[in-house]
């Protein structure tokens, strides 16, 4: 009898190298990787394709429980699945996980609703301090921090905030922080509203720039001070990830996440897009100029990671009222690998470093690694199949998040996944979710400093 239960055959697998390797999988893991065939009860034929792990996307909201109308575990986890995604560290506003029951309320919830495998994060709110090294306990993956009222999650700053970041260094943990400066962006809104702005331009003199840095730079500070291990969430300028770069120079334990829409959508889009352009921070990118140095800084190794910070609306949710009234945030799991494959395409990164980005580097700053982000011997086979030169247009394949749209509808790009394996079993084939739903809740291991 074979030792093996799957064996994919004649592809070339990207880890942090390049290698023409035959991937075996047994028991749902990683068992070798080798040039030479071995027998396996199956075969999968990977010829012409690219052999690429399962992206781990670390910045996810989907809603559940909550708004059902604007997203599911079960939608969210099938637009995941379908285009190469095979974990997520999932958070929702609308339902805070602040307390190990909430916790184990959600995971109670969860079960049976995932096709993507999924850690937890848990919000930080001034007055629950006191349960956040129970929670780390109990395996939540990061907890998320705003510095400014959000989405209903009240801002924490000043010395709460420095208290906050310290109670987290003291038990290991490990933060991803939304800085925008409260008072700044109060100030604007409590203007606009009384100068009776409702145009869709209100969003930049709302959610400026120099909110964004303002606050960066203050939670920089207090975490050199308290020696937290820290993610400056959804970094949208080359100047914002300059800061966290030369901090973490001098010895911060923090690193810049940045997103697809810092790096495709342009700050005057919002003039024609309106609501669909509403997140935060908001789209920056000015020129050509611009937009070329957040690639180079996402080469080069100015970002930590990149995520979707996918926060779905449907395009009806978006047009019911004003930019005031709208909800913030972008759908993102259906078409950011599709992106990075194109921009791998169009020589603006490897193929090692879309991997990096996109799976390992998360994995590793979220304690997943090295169960997720590599296809390394003892690693959950989890892994997708990409034809690299195949062209087509996103919307082509159709979108399965509930929010059902993409800002990059029509655009042409290059890469495609063609089948995504959950632990050595077909996920989706062609972009169709396969099978029943078998994500499971991933604990994270004790975590390593700067990685």
């Amino acid at each position: 009898m074979s030792s093996f239960d799957l064996r994919v055959m004649g592809g070339t697998l990207i880890g942090t190298e390049e290698s023409r390797s035959n991937l075996y999988v047994a028991g749902g893991k990683v068992a070798l990787c080798d040039v030479e065939t071995h027998p396996a009860l199956g075969t999968v034929d990977a010829s012409g394709l690219l052999v690429l792990p399962g992206m781990v996307d670390a910045h996810v909201h989907l809603m559940d429980p909550g708004d059902s109308t604007r997203e599911t575990f079960p939608t969210g986890t099938a637009a995941a699945v379908a285009n190469g995604v095979t974990t997520i560290i999932e958070h929702t506003h609308g339902h805070p996980v602040r307390t190990v029951a909430e916790l184990d309320h959600k995971l109670d919830h969860l079960r049976g609703r995932a096709r993507a495998d999924y850690g937890l994060a848990a919000h930080v709110w001034s007055d629950n301090l006191a349960d956040l090294a129970d929670l780390w306990a109990a395996g939540v993956a990061y907890f998320k921090i705003f510095t400014c009222s959000t989405h209903g999650v009240p801002a924490i700053e000043g010395e709460d905030l420095r208290n906050a970041l310290a109670d987290i260094a003291r038990i290991g943990g490990t933060c991803l922080i939304h800085c925008e400066d409260d008072s700044m962006t109060a100030a604007a809104e409590q203007h606009l509203r009384a100068t009776g702005r409702t145009d869709p331009g209100l969003l930049i003199e709302w959610r400026t720039r120099s909110a964004e840095k303002t606050a960066v730079e203050a939670v920089l500070a207090l975490a050199a001070q308290t020696d937290v291990r820290a993610t400056i969430a959804h970094v949208s300028t080359p100047e914002t990830a300059r800061l966290v770069a030369e901090a973490r120079s001098r010895g911060v334990d923090v690193i810049a996440e940045t997103c697809p829409q810092y790096l495709h959508l342009r700050e005057d889009e919002v003039y024609t897009q309106g609501p669909l352009r509403k997140f935060t921070p908001p789209a920056r990118i000015r020129s050509d100029a611009e937009e070329d140095m957040m690639w180079r800084l996402l080469d080069r190794g100015g970002f930590g990671y990149l995520s979707t910070d996918h926060a779905p609306s449907t395009l009806a949710q978006k047009s019911s009222g004003t930019m005031w009234d709208v909800h913030f945030g972008l759908p993102g799991l259906d078409t950011t690998l599709a992106l990075l494959m194109e921009a791998v395409a169009a020589g603006r990164m490897a193929w090692t470093r879309l991997v990096g980005l996109y799976s390992e580097a998360p994995a590793r700053r979220y304690g997943l690694y090295p169960r997720k982000g590599h296809l390394g011997v003892g690693a959950d086979a989890d892994f997708v199949l990409v034809d690299p030169h195949r062209s087509w247009q996103i919307g082509e394949r159709p979108y399965l998040s509930g929010a059902g749209w993409s800002p990059y509808t029509g655009r042409r790009v290059r890469g495609w996944v063609h089948a995504t394996y959950l632990r050595g079993v077909p996920a989706a084939l062609e972009g169709d979710p396969q099978g029943e739903l078998r994500g499971a809740f991933v604990e994270p291991q004790p975590l390593r400093r700067r990685s």
